[in-house]
């Protein structure tokens, strides 16, 4: 059986994380390898402990992601990538198709950097030559998501934008508890394991030790 490459983007955004979990329970089989990429952006001045920083910081919240998957399954095979890039998405492109990877997934949010792939490119599961996976959070009200502060902001979607990955609305994951199975209290268990001592022989037994 051919191993299949399955590619779960990491960003500090709790969709993330749940798209991590829903190929952990949905998509990841016995033999898959598990690639957690992460991709900071690039800093514009040439202060090198900065890049160390982002880098130490980037690796810190693989290994996070790293962490659920030993939780829920121990002996997945697991590769963590953390390399410097753009917010395009381009960097995330040419590692994807460096890896050969079958499936790539991604935490849908309003900064994804799916939507600029979508603004720029005509396909893009041609262009990551991979099947995309959307896994996207739904609204918990009507009311429109508070927006991070960001010096851009990008364009609004319309038809003639490509959509052209599976996007997929998932609820709250969680695996519930399940209370241990309660074992009915019996009186007498056992039945046979009783042993019924008449009243009377101990008194017997007494009273024929101090005849003898």
């Amino acid at each position: 059986m051919d191993v299949r490459k399955i590619v779960v983007v990491v960003e500090d955004v709790d969709v993330s994380r749940k798209a991590l979990q829903w190929s952990l329970h949905n998509l990841l089989r016995y033999g898959d390898l598990l690639t957690l990429l992460h991709v900071f952006t690039a800093t514009t001045s040439r202060n090198k402990k900065k890049a160390r920083l982002l880098r130490l910081q980037g690796y810190q919240l693989a290994l996070s992601f790293k962490e659920i998957c030993n939780s829920n399954f121990f002996n997945t095979n697991i590769e963590m990538v953390v390399t410097e890039g753009d917010q395009e998405g381009r960097k995330i492109v040419a590692m994807v198709r460096e890896i050969g990877a079958s499936v790539l997934v991604v935490g849908l949010h309003h900064q994804s950097f799916l939507y600029r792939l979508a603004l720029g490119h005509d396909n893009i599961a041609n262009s990551l030559s991979c099947r995309v996976l959307a896994i996207k959070q739904p609204e918990l009200s009507t009311t429109p998501p508070l927006r991070a502060k960001t010096s851009e902001r990008l364009p609004p979607l319309d038809s003639s934008t490509t959509m052209d990955f599976s996007q997929i609305e998932i609820s709250g994951l969680h695996v519930p508890d399940i209370p241990p199975p309660k074992i009915p209290y019996r009186i007498c268990p056992s039945p046979s394991a009783i042993i019924w001592r008449p009243r009377g022989s101990r008194k017997k037994n007494s009273c024929s030790n101090g005849g003898a």
